[in-house]
């Protein structure tokens, strides 16, 4: 998506270790007009996917998949880090490790809105080794809903998240596939000297 690819390279920051820092648009500061434009990507993407619902993790996968969620007209739900006094039972819950904070989170839905009924796309701001999407599929195969796609805002591609998702054989798009960090450069799958993981 050009106009994602145009925003990590004006505003995005390439940090040591292979992080991509992109908080001044997508997971601290949020720009509405990108997300609202990522979120119809994403609906436009799978329209005919029979999608009910979309599952995110908090909190930098909310603003997409709510715009997505309101294209599509399905509700959003987004699994909980933390506990809430009003959320302590009846939860399907799983742990999911973060490459970026270095740590594991537990994450819960309430079984009151993810059933066997659901046809759930995953939306998530980012794909590297995978875990958090590890971690909704699990908590989706709890609760026998059926995931009829994956949509990822920023994929490292040079991370072995994207061969692992497709693996499971779920479709997977992700709107900017990033190629290679080295040299504090972003360069995007597709561009010259670069190919595709796929």
């Amino acid at each position: 998506m050009e106009l994602l690819e145009r925003e990590i390279r004006e505003n995005g920051q390439v940090l040591e270790g292979g992080v991509l820092k992109v908080d001044n648009f997508l997971n601290h500061q949020i720009n509405p007009k990108l997300m609202k434009a990522l979120g119809d990507e994403f609906a436009q993407l799978f329209k005919d996917a029979g999608v009910n619902k979309i599952l995110t993790v908090e909190t930098s996968g909310i603003a997409p998949a709510v715009f997505a969620g309101l294209e599509l007209d399905v509700p959003v739900v987004f699994g909980r880090k933390n506990k809430s006094l009003t959320l302590q039972d009846n939860m399907y819950t799983t742990s999911v490790y973060s490459y970026t904070k270095q740590i594991s989170n537990e994450i819960s839905i309430s079984k009151d809105y993810l059933t066997a009924s659901d046809r759930v796309l995953i939306i998530d701001d980012f794909l590297a080794n995978g875990q958090a999407v590890a971690g909704l599929l699990s908590i989706c195969k709890s609760a026998g809903a059926d995931v009829v796609g994956i949509g990822i805002v920023i994929e490292k591609s040079f991370q072995k998240g994207r061969r692992w998702v497709e693996e499971t054989g779920i479709r997977i798009e992700s709107l900017a596939r990033v190629a290679s960090l080295d040299n504090n450069q972003v360069v995007f799958v597709g561009e010259e000297g670069t190919e595709s993981n796929e």
